[in-house]
């Protein structure tokens, strides 16, 4: 059985991450060529992922998607572009325990898989119109770049000030 403790720590993490995520979304929420970039998502995605794991990342992820969306500071193209890479980030953190991982697996799957998946199902099938796939890469490469740095920087920056530790966390 999973310790209650343990399951309210994650179910607040995951509550202020979605609360990060979608505070900062109408300041960080920035056109790039066809695309809306939004670093902050990157940032949460790590985050999420290293302290919860893929799967509360992956949720947290789609939450903040829906609510970008309703807000309308989001497209249809943030669950790809938040979903995939937050699932990647907490695998390869849980496989290989180092935060360089989490990033490298946030990059590969917004910045690489994201775009594919956009181009060839999200814009035609659900938005109605084909958006080639080399228009989406710089702005989702970009995004998660920067989302995916300070993502790190947290936190080491959390760890520094002893406020997580990275050895015993969560996920």
């Amino acid at each position: 059985m999973n310790n209650p403790h343990i399951e309210t720590r994650r179910t607040a993490y995951a509550v202020v991450l979605v609360a990060m995520g979608v505070a900062l979304a109408p300041y960080t929420s920035i056109p790039v060529g066809i695309a809306r970039i939004n670093p902050t998502q990157h940032f949460v995605n790590v985050v999420a992922a290293v302290l919860l794991g893929p799967w509360w990342a992956t949720i947290i992820a789609a939450v903040i998607a829906v609510l970008r969306n309703v807000m309308g500071v989001g497209t249809l193209l943030a669950f790809p572009g938040g979903m995939i890479g937050a699932l990647l980030a907490g695998w390869c953190y849980r496989q290989w325990r180092h935060l360089y991982w989490a990033a490298a697996g946030e990059v590969i799957g917004t910045g690489l898989l994201a775009p594919v998946f956009s181009a060839a199902l999200v814009a035609p099938v659900l938005m109605g119109k084909a958006i080639p796939l080399l228009a989406l890469l710089p702005s989702f490469l970009l995004s998660t770049l920067a989302g995916a740095i300070l993502g790190v920087l947290a936190l080491r920056l959390l760890e520094r000030a002893e406020l997580i530790d990275l050895q015993g966390s969560l996920s």
